[in-house]
């Protein structure tokens, strides 16, 4: 009765259930709503005979019922590669607007702390780099990509009326590129597609000369940053990621070198507004967080290669 309790939206997808994992093992409560559209059961599998975790299969663009005390409203619900928002636009577009709305409505009526799970994407093709929080970004709203970057933006504008207008105790971490185990092969993002290619013998693609650059971020480093985000008092946004920045380029060429694959590179047309670079500034993170990642993109890698092997044995 004593558990602080931690209400997680998508939490079982890839972050949500590496989260849902951490929250219970710091000794939390764990309430997981996911409606399974890109998440898995198979991500909360080795939680679900735990006595502190219960799932419900939910679509937070609905209203959300919870009996009891809350502490923590985790929204991360979102369809989050180019692959599923651009076959779920609408319902991206909803869990941003409608599931955030609800994810705020549940954390006042239980005067709980609300975080919310931004992205870089707000960024859009960034004319600043790195990108600091200050940054205001350039997206194009009316762009196949516009139906994610345009719900995370307006997500955060409406964390920030309920902060002002409503005293909600908000969060919102701007998460940059990030990789490791459970994600899904069919992800449509760049780690898992190469990896997939690499492991079965395919061309790694590469789009538009490869040049490009992203900051890759492991997934442990990630959720260290979240959860001390979860117990510091700030409401101004905080990028959470890895600084050290890669060509597209030569992201392929190490993990051809990881994998000792047969695959060779090939270079396709580079979709519509795809960022040219993305790289945070983590100066306020250093600063309120104390927090830096720590994996590096060749370890992170190995491990997530690791999980790919063991879990896609076809692979």
């Amino acid at each position: 009765m004593n558990k602080k309790t931690a209400v997680i939206t998508g939490g079982a997808g890839f972050i949500g259930s590496h989260l849902c994992g951490r929250l219970i093992n710091e000794g939390l409560r764990v309430i997981c709503l996911d409606n399974l559209i890109t998440g898995s059961l198979k991500n909360i599998e080795c939680l679900a005979k735990h006595k502190a975790f219960r799932f419900f299969k939910h679509d937070v663009s609905k209203y959300i019922n919870i009996k009891g005390k809350v502490d923590f409203v985790l929204h991360f619900a979102s369809p989050a590669s180019p692959e599923d928002y651009l076959t779920f636009p609408i319902q991206t577009l909803k869990v941003g607007s409608l599931g955030t709305h609800n994810g705020l409505g549940l954390a006042k009526e239980k005067k709980a702390v609300f975080m919310l799970a931004s992205t870089s994407e707000v960024y859009g093709d960034p004319l600043v780099h790195p990108q600091p929080e200050s940054y205001w970004g350039n997206v194009n709203p009316v762009g196949f990509r516009g139906c994610y970057d345009e719900s995370k933006r307006f997500a955060e504008a409406i964390t920030m009326a309920y902060c002002r207008v409503h005293k909600v105790d908000t969060r919102i971490i701007r998460i940059f590129n990030t990789y490791g185990e459970r994600m899904r092969i069919n992800d449509g993002r760049v780690v898992p597609n190469f990896i997939y290619q690499a492991l079965t013998n395919r061309p790694l693609t590469v789009y538009g000369k490869g040049t490009q650059t992203r900051s890759f971020c492991y997934i442990t480093d990630l959720i260290e940053g979240i959860f001390r985000l979860m117990h510091v008092s700030t409401n101004q946004p905080v990028n959470l990621g890895n600084p050290n920045e890669f060509t597209i380029l030569e992201l392929a060429q190490l993990l051809v070198r990881l994998t000792h694959t047969k695959s060779r590179i090939v270079f396709k047309s580079l979709p519509d507004d795809d960022p040219r670079q993305r790289k945070p500034d983590l100066k306020r993170a250093k600063t309120i967080l104390r927090w830096q990642p720590k994996v590096t993109l060749e370890d992170g890698l190995i491990r997530t290669i690791a999980w790919f092997r063991q879990h896609f044995p076809a692979a």
